[in-house]
């Protein structure tokens, strides 16, 4: 255990933020800590919110198990680089991969097999996020572009946030999308029932997903999708509120005998294109991610009417 004696500098300060400036660790490392009760005021345990007193002592016990933020340097076989240049690099993100460390997140992650694969990364974010100025899901692959410059990191963060990049993604759902072509305009929020799901609810961000039916297969469609907002597992959300959920996401409601018949292990959804303004000149760039095998499988059986 290690403690400390909140400073007049931190005095009213949230608790987290003292907790990461006294330990030297992330913000997101400290509130953790908090969240599972390692950091004490006064005998008892504490909020993350919970404003700091001058004189006040502050005890934290840090586990012996390794941090679950630490950035471990570990290759990844099947990243591919699709672009790079002096201030990013875009990659073709496999399926299993995280974006960076996260709370209990053992696998391999972007960051760490950028840098296992010797790419200097941008130093700006936290430090378990360094480079990031978008994500996608652990299983769904694509396109995704990661700052190697702090000129980088500030100009792509602030493009994300503002909506400016293009982010088109190919899904195959189930059934056949009526109308053809469309938009979801849906608030998203947390699943009242599951922590570890959303769905569309009256009070959630507000959450708008285009699309346009590429291809039909009867028991299911080739979609092409563009998002004007990027809330988490949103296009898996919108198309699962419309009762054609992604191919295999079963977490959606999706049918798994559908999956099954066409051998996938995870959602039908793909990082296809993304777009965005060079960091540096302003000049539009555009890069493109085919689907991967066992997409491609998936997509020739409903082709070829097999299975």
């Amino acid at each position: 255990m290690t403690g400390f004696v909140v400073g007049e500098r931190h005095d009213g300060a949230r608790l987290d933020a003292v907790v990461a400036a006294e330990l030297g660790v992330s913000r997101t490392r400290a509130a953790q800590l908090i969240a599972d009760g390692h950091v004490l005021a006064g005998g008892n345990p504490v909020a993350k919110s919970r404003r700091a007193a001058a004189g006040e002592r502050i005890d934290v016990t840090v586990p012996e198990r390794p941090d679950p933020l630490e950035v471990r340097s570990e290759l990844v076989e099947d990243l591919r680089i699709l672009a790079e240049d002096d201030d990013y690099v875009v990659i073709d993100k496999p399926v299993g991969v995280a974006a960076h460390p996260s709370p209990g997140w053992v696998g391999p992650t972007v960051v760490g097999a950028l840098m296992a694969a010797g790419y200097r990364i941008s130093t700006s974010g936290a430090a378990e996020r360094q480079g990031i100025v978008h994500r996608l899901d652990v299983g769904t692959s694509g396109a995704m572009v990661v700052a190697t410059s702090e000129r980088a990191y500030t100009a792509l963060k602030r493009a994300f946030r503002e909506r400016t990049p293009s982010k088109i993604y190919r899904a195959v759902v189930q059934g056949l999308p009526d109308p053809l072509e469309g938009t979801i305009d849906a608030p998203i929020g947390r699943h009242p029932g599951h922590d570890w799901k959303f769905a569309v609810i009256e009070d959630g961000r507000d959450s708008v997903t285009h699309y346009k039916v590429l291809e039909a297969f009867g028991r299911a469609s080739l979609v092409e999708v563009r998002l004007e907002t990027g809330r988490t597992h949103q296009i898996r959300v919108h198309f699962a509120a419309l009762r054609h959920p992604c191919a295999g996401d079963q977490t959606y409601g999706a049918d798994p005998r559908l999956a099954a018949s066409l051998g996938l292990t995870r959602q039908w959804l793909h990082a296809y294109r993304l777009g965005f303004p060079h960091p540096v000149t302003g000049d539009w760039v555009e890069y493109t991610s085919e689907y991967p095998a066992d997409l491609d499988h998936a997509l020739e059986l409903l082709r070829h009417g097999t299975n």
